[in-house]
């Protein structure tokens, strides 16, 4: 009986061997980015001219006049957006030009990262 059992697994183990060497093969040609898949793109990492509009420490809130924000699919528009953190908020004053990186996060469009200009 145990020869029985033993061809069978014997059969599968190296059905498996195959099919790993052959998943190999096949990625062999992928370009490999930063530990990801090569699915990111520049426009994905970028950052997007805008004006600040309003500021509202209270709710953590910033209105932006931006560009296209490629990334989240939105076109250029005013619009406010919640702030990763307070201390993004603070700095912050009406009419200062600054890059701005909005993700959609757990469906918050959230300023993820800001620098001045």
């Amino acid at each position: 009986m145990k020869k029985v059992m033993l061809v069978p697994t014997l059969f599968f183990s190296v059905l498996a061997l195959v099919g790993t060497a052959r998943a190999a093969d096949d990625m062999a040609g992928m370009k490999m980015e930063s530990g990801t898949m090569g699915t990111a793109t520049q426009d994905n990492s970028a950052l997007t001219d805008a004006v600040v509009k309003q500021v509202d420490p209270s709710t953590g809130m910033v209105t932006l006049q931006h560009g296209d924000m490629k990334n989240i699919g939105m076109s250029a528009m005013t619009m406010a957006y919640k702030a990763k953190d307070v201390a993004m908020v603070k700095q912050l004053k009406e009419g200062e030009k600054v890059k701005v990186r909005v993700e959609n996060i757990n469906g918050t469009l959230t300023i993820v990262k800001l620098m001045k200009q």
